[in-house]
């Protein structure tokens, strides 16, 4: 059988409340909140004595990030928070977007930095923002 979808991406984070905000403030919406705890789950993700709260954010189209802060155990921090592009592992979601430049500047004006820009051709524009905690996000509008 093969794969029918991508359900969502995982994103630890310290601040809960910050990247929610980033992501809202980027377009997505918080379709759910809760908190989940106990063996079942630390059998399931291979940790004990779990207790985390999880914010699952969804694109227009339906695409999901699953923002989660961990009570405990406490979650690690492997490398810097500003971590370039390059640093191996996963690196940065993508989201298409009509005018790049208003959500460049939306996203800014609450703390993102854009890190750079660029045209593909008469095909893409494209501009890379890293948002709380050093999370990098892609941007991509099509041209024409």
């Amino acid at each position: 059988m093969a794969i029918k979808r991508m359900d969502n991406v995982l994103i630890v984070v310290d601040d809960l409340e910050a990247v929610k905000a980033f992501f809202i403030e980027l377009g997505l919406r918080l379709e759910g909140e809760t908190i989940v705890e106990g063996p079942l789950i630390g059998s399931l993700i291979g940790l004990k004595d779990v207790r985390a709260t999880l914010a699952m954010m969804r694109t227009p189209d339906g695409q999901g990030i699953e923002l989660d802060k961990f009570h405990t155990p406490n979650a690690i921090r492997f490398g810097p928070v500003d971590a370039p592009v390059n640093t191996l592992g996963l690196r940065r979601v993508m989201f298409a977007v009509d005018d790049i430049d208003a959500v460049v500047a939306r996203v800014c004006e609450h703390g993102a930095e854009l890190i750079g820009e660029m045209q593909y051709e008469d095909t893409y524009r494209l501009a890379y923002i890293r948002g709380p905690e050093g999370i990098i996000v892609a941007l991509a509008e099509q041209l024409g």
